[in-house]
């Protein structure tokens, strides 16, 4: 059995594998978790040992086959929990991060996929990202960002990297959501900031890093 600060390292080099970094370092591991780069080479000798990672200074990172399984069950747990959150308990998109980070360090042999087959088998979580099936296997992870969008381009919202409470409060206001019509008017070159119209509506302009932060798929 794992402890739950062994469990949250393997997310985290899952979720990072899962972003796309070609070499998951323990400085990209410290960053992500805000931790001390010596706290985390202790962790990553304990996990080593323990058969769950492999590391190379020069290749980075990576998870064992039996790291792997334990990640995938780690994060499936979480973004279930996170739906059975806002879906059937009422909390609000900003609330549910939280309360699923403590949920997912459950143990209980079926307990994923009772949860899974209980909400209707959901393929993304609240905040966009794909909930791993049993093997591992997931949905389409979008990576366009809103910051990355032409002028001119309708998108719809399919996902949030920063999934901070202070973001999603911002996007509720702004009423944008998963499924949000959004298109760039323009960009401007002073201070890269976005003027956006959110549905046919709300006319309004946001920052580099808000546009950053937003996850979209371009309509035709």
């Amino acid at each position: 059995m794992q402890t739950l600060s062994e469990e949250n390292y393997l997310k985290i080099i899952y979720n990072l594998d899962k972003q796309g970094l070609k070499k998951i370092t323990p400085t990209a591991i410290a960053e992500a978790l805000s931790n001390n780069p010596a706290s985390v080479v202790d962790m990553i000798k304990k996990l080593t040992e323990k058969k769950l990672l492999q590391y190379e200074k020069t290749k980075g990172v990576k998870l064992t086959e039996k790291g792997r399984d334990i990640a995938i069950m780690v994060v499936r747990k979480h973004r279930l929990w996170e739906v059975f959150l806002l879906e059937k308990l009422g909390y609000g998109w900003d609330e549910i991060h939280d309360i699923a980070e403590q949920l997912e360090h459950v143990h209980h042999t079926d307990l994923a996929d009772r949860l899974d087959k209980f909400l209707g088998q959901p393929q993304y979580d609240p905040h966009g990202d794909p909930i791993p099936k049993a093997n591992g296997e997931t949905a389409i992870t979008y990576k366009t960002l809103l910051a990355e969008i032409e002028e001119g381009k309708n998108c719809r919202v399919v996902a949030v990297k920063d999934t901070s409470a202070a973001f999603l409060q911002y996007l509720k206001k702004l009423e944008i959501g998963i499924n949000t019509n959004i298109t760039l008017v323009e960009k401007i070159p002073f201070d890269n900031s976005i003027v956006i119209m959110i549905g046919k509506t709300l006319k309004t302009t946001v920052s580099k890093i808000f546009a950053e932060n937003l996850v979209v798929q371009e309509l035709s």
